[in-house]
Formats: C-alpha cells, structure tokens, sequence
C-alpha cells in the first residue's frame, strides 16, 4: 500500500513538474518559428529551426518598435533597477526592524500596525500621488525615480523584526556590558547574525524588482530608460503593426536568465533563510 502511495504521489508530481515546464516549453517553441507562422497557423508543437537566428537578432540589432535601444541596454536597466531596489529595501527594513524590536518609545506598536497595514495597500492606489511627487522633485526618466518609491518594504521589516526576536538577550545585554552602543551592537552583531536573511530576502526583492512593470512605465517616457519588460510590453502591444511573437518570446527567455542565475548562485542561503 505504501508502495502504491509513493509511486502517485512521484506521478502526480510529475505532472504538475510538466505543467509548469509547459509554459516554459511553448516560449522555446514559438521564438523558434517566423512570426508569419505564429499568426496564421496554429502553434505547432515541436520547435523551429530559427531560435538562435532569432536571438542573435534581437540581441545584435534591436528592435524599432521598442525605440531602437539595444535589448542590452534594457536588460542592463533591469539589472541596475532591480539590485538597487533590493538593496535599499534590504537597508530600510534593518534599520526599521532595529529601530521596533531593540528601542522603547511612545506609540511602537501602532507604528508596527501601520507599516503592516501598507501591505493592504495595492500598487494601483498609490501609483498617482507617488508619480506627481517623483514628477515634481524632477526625477522622472532617472534610476532614483525609478527606485527610490520602492524602497519601503514592510515585508521586509516584519521579517527582520521577527528574526532579531530570536536573538537571544544575554548578548544583548553582554554588549551593552562591553559598553557597545546602538550602532555598534547594529553593525558588529546584529548583520553578521542576519547574512542568511539578508541573502534570502535579496534574492526575492531582486525577482521583485527585476519583474516591475507598471511603476517603470509610468514614470519613463525615454526609451534609453526602458526595462526589458516593457521591451516585452511594446513588442506585444503595438497597435499599427502586427505583434512580432517570435521576438517576444526571445525577449521572455532571454529576461528568464538573470533571475534564474541569481536563485542559483544564491540557492544554498536562500533555503537557509526559509528554513
């Protein structure tokens, strides 16, 4: 029986390994093929012999509709947004968490209520009076006005919070013996303790950043400043000409490969975070 019981639960594993590699499949599929082939016929199920064809192209030339930026520009965009993003989350959720777990004020609670409460807020609500501020400070088409509406990350700090919960207090209280003071205590002790966090944690936010959508296109209107998922948006949505899904679906998988290698490189401390 129990034998029985192992070998469904591989098969339904597998099938479902199968259909999230499906996706996957049918993008090598499609970047293989003419984009005539793509619009007239049905997708077909075995791949083309125009992927690296494909790729050279959209990697070597660049495309006129997304501006005539290189897509190298555009996935060093991504890569430089993304890292910052993560970055100054990372840095802003320490420095709050340290603030709410090893600090005694007026109203700590009710601080730690509202930060939490922001994650109920969506993206869509605070995209308009953030634009006219960033507008405003004249930061539109820069990497600060790219990031910096994005450093807050309440995640993050209910996060952190809950791991410096975990240090133990005698050596809290063996710093302040030694005479550290807060910075110190901070610096010294506390980010050499939190390293598997800090890793796990920055692998997501790099994912985070690197996937913006809907901020970068708001606050963008050069095409040297474009990410190269809106390079994937005005390959897919230009309205005069007929969507170019073979470049599309190069974009896709050339996007893939960043984050893929980052959750590589950073797999061993990033299942040492979740656990």
């Amino acid at each position: 029986m129990n034998r029985v019981m192992t070998i469904c639960a591989h098969v339904f594993l597998c099938f479902f390994i199968l259909m999230m590699l499906l996706p996957l499949y049918l993008a090598v599929v499609a970047a293989s093929h003419e984009g005539s082939l793509l619009m007239h016929t049905r997708l077909p199920y075995i791949p083309g012999s125009l992927l690296f064809s494909n790729l050279n192209q959209v990697l070597g030339h660049g495309l006129a509709v997304t501006g005539g930026e290189p897509l190298f520009r555009l996935l060093a965009n991504s890569f430089i947004m993304a890292i910052i993003i993560a970055v100054g989350k990372i840095m802003i959720a320490l420095g709050s968490a340290f603030a709410l777990v090893y600090f005694d004020f007026r109203f700590k609670k009710i601080c730690f209520a509202l930060i939490f409460a922001t994650l109920m807020l969506p993206v869509e609500v605070r995209i308009i009076p953030t634009f006219q501020v960033v507008a405003s400070f004249g930061l539109l088409n820069t990497f600060t006005g790219l990031t910096l509406p994005l450093f807050v990350s309440a995640t993050g700090t209910f996060l952190f919070r809950q791991f410096f919960k975990t240090i133990p207090t005698e050596l809290v209280d063996a710093a302040k013996l030694d005479g550290a003071g807060a910075v110190r205590f901070f610096i010294d002790i506390l980010l050499p303790l939190s390293k598997t966090p800090i890793a796990s944690l920055f692998v997501i936010l790099f994912v985070y950043g690197w996937n913006q959508y809907l901020w970068p296109l708001v606050v963008t209107t050069e095409s040297k400043m474009g990410t190269v998922v809106m390079g994937i948006h005005y390959l897919a949505g230009v309205a005069d000409q007929i969507p170019q899904w073979h470049f599309v679906m190069c974009i896709a998988l050339i996007a893939l490969i960043p984050p893929c290698v980052m959750v590589l490189f950073m797999q061993r401390w990033f299942e040492r975070g979740l656990n």
